[in-house]
Order: structure tokens, then sequence, then C-alpha cells
């Protein structure tokens, strides 16, 4: 049993520790997202799967193939099941839930995933920022503030975002500074949830290392990081633009498949490779499969899960 005078040195710790962040918080707010998030103690990668994995089975949402077999269909409760069996954390894709989300859903969805023992690891919208003023840009703010709030009702710790590509007659300085100032605002709204954003790798404006880093940089919330995506980056060296980006991870979106800018195709990715740079990030976290290749999802996410395991243990 700890004795009084332990306890008592504990409490003195904690209390000072606590007024040490408090004063930080205070006297310099924007010092977050600015400088690469330090992390103390050793890696840690804790292994999801990715509701889009099964994007051609789910019963509704956006990409169902309407010619899949209607007895292996799933909706969002199964998947919860299937990560369950396969004993990973879920990524809930906002894409294949019901038309009209409601309250009673995801409270549903969290109670089963409690009940399955299947952290929800986070959820995915697919917005754009790069819009002038006007209603196709509140429209999109509001639809990321939506998810923000369905996010929090699930216990879902992360979202993962997108900048978005130039509208036609803009340039990429002023798509950028369009990004960032939605960004704040919704970091702003999703710190207030216990939210955190992450901004994808996702082409448009951040298909390059430099420009997502610039943007990454520029958004000052504490609540907002970078959602590494290992296939995304169609550079001369995805690998080494990957190690650029992985300091600034909050999530991470593992893939089967690279494509650097010289070849014509998707290759097998360096899954090996993969994790070493994350874990010379010292990155501790969820890395979640994002299956997109061609082969059925049904035999080959099982078969990467595997793999995932072994590789990080």
């Amino acid at each position: 049993m700890q004795s009084t005078a332990s306890r008592r040195e504990f409490l003195s710790r904690t209390v000072t520790a606590a007024a040490g962040l408090a004063a930080t918080a205070v006297c310099a707010p924007a010092a977050f997202a600015i400088e690469p998030i330090p992390r103390s103690g050793q890696p840690k990668l804790m292994l999801s799967l990715a509701g889009y994995s099964f994007r051609q089975y789910f019963k509704e949402g956006k990409g169902i193939d309407p010619k899949s077999d209607p007895a292996r269909r799933i909706d969002m409760m199964q998947f919860i099941d299937y990560c369950a069996a396969q004993s990973f954390a879920a990524e809930v894709t906002s894409y294949y839930f019901p038309a009209k989300v409601t309250s009673d859903f995801l409270l549903q969805l969290k109670r089963h995933a409690f009940l399955r023992g299947v952290p929800i690891s986070g959820t995915a919208v697919g917005n754009t920022f790069t819009h002038p003023a006007g209603a196709k840009r509140d429209g999109e703010m509001q639809y990321v503030k939506n998810w923000i709030d369905y996010a929090a009702a699930m216990g879902a710790p992360h979202i993962r975002v997108f900048a978005g590509e130039m509208e036609k007659g803009s340039t990429k300085d002023e798509a950028k500074k369009l990004s960032i100032a939605a960004l704040e605002e919704c970091c702003d709204y999703a710190g207030k949830k216990g939210v955190i954003l992450g901004l994808e790798n996702h082409g448009g404006i951040v298909a390059e290392p430099a420009d997502l880093l610039e943007i990454v940089r520029a958004v000052k919330s504490p609540w907002f990081g970078i959602n590494f995506d290992s296939g995304n980056f169609r550079t001369d060296d995805p690998y080494h633009d990957l190690e650029l980006i992985a300091p600034y991870a909050v999530n991470v979106q593992w893939k089967a498949e690279v494509q650097p800018r010289s070849a014509k195709e998707k290759q097998p990715a360096d899954l090996p490779r993969i994790v070493k740079i994350l874990r010379a990030a010292n990155y501790q976290g969820y890395v979640a499969l994002e299956y997109e290749a061609a082969e059925d999802p049904w035999t080959a996410v099982p078969r990467l899960l595997r793999e995932m395991r072994a590789l990080i243990g």
C-alpha cells in the first residue's frame, strides 16, 4: 500500500506539473503544431483498420459496388464485429454511415464497439477547404464541424481531413491561405470537443511535402497534425518525403502500395521501411490499414493484417 508521504509527494508533483502546463498554454498557445510533436518514451504503434478498406461492400454510402455479392455486404456495426474478430481498432469512415446521422446511431455504435472491445481510432471526412468565401465554403466548414460533433459523441479521438484543390483562377498561395484559415477555425472548434484533426497528404495543394508542411506549421492549434498516408505521395522519392512528415503525424494510414512519380503503375509498398520511418520519428499512435488494391478485400485484408501484426509486434 502506498504511504501517506508518498501520496503527498505524488500530489505535489502533479499540481506543480499542471501549473506548468497551464502557464505554457496561456503564455505560448501558438507554439503547438509549428515544430515536430514532442514525444517522450519509446515508439508505440497501435493497429487499426479503416472502414474504407471494404468500400465496395458496405450496405450504404458512396463507392459501393452494386454488383457486389449481397451476402457479403456489411453495415458499420458488422464492420466493428469484423475488427473485433481481427483484434484491431476501427476507423469508422464517415462515407458509410447512414445518410441521416442521428445521436441514437452514434451512441449505439459507441456502445457496440465498447462491448466488442474495439477502440474507435477515428473517422474521416471528404472536405474541401480551398473554396473562397461563400456558400460552398460555409457548407464545407459546417460539414466538418458536424463530424467533429459526431466524433465526440462516438468517442473517436481523431478525424482525417483534406485541404483541397486550387480553384479555377486561383493560385496555390491563395488556396493555402484559405485552407489555413479553415483549418484554424475547425481546430478551434475541435479542441473544445476534444478531437484532433489530421491533415492528410492527399494530392491537391498538399501533393508535395513542402506545401503540406508549410500549411501545418502555419496552423496554430494543439489539436492539429498530419494524417500520414503511406501511399499518397506521387513524388520522386515517397519514402524520403514520408520521413519529412512523420514527426508531425497524429494518425497513420497504411497502404499496401506506393507509386513514385517515375512509375507508370503502383508497386508493393516496403512495409518494413514504413515501420522504420515511424519508429525513427518516435511515433506513438494508431496505424490503420486502408486497403485500396485490386484484390478482393475479404481475402487481402486478413493477410495484410497478419503482416502488420508481425511487423509491429
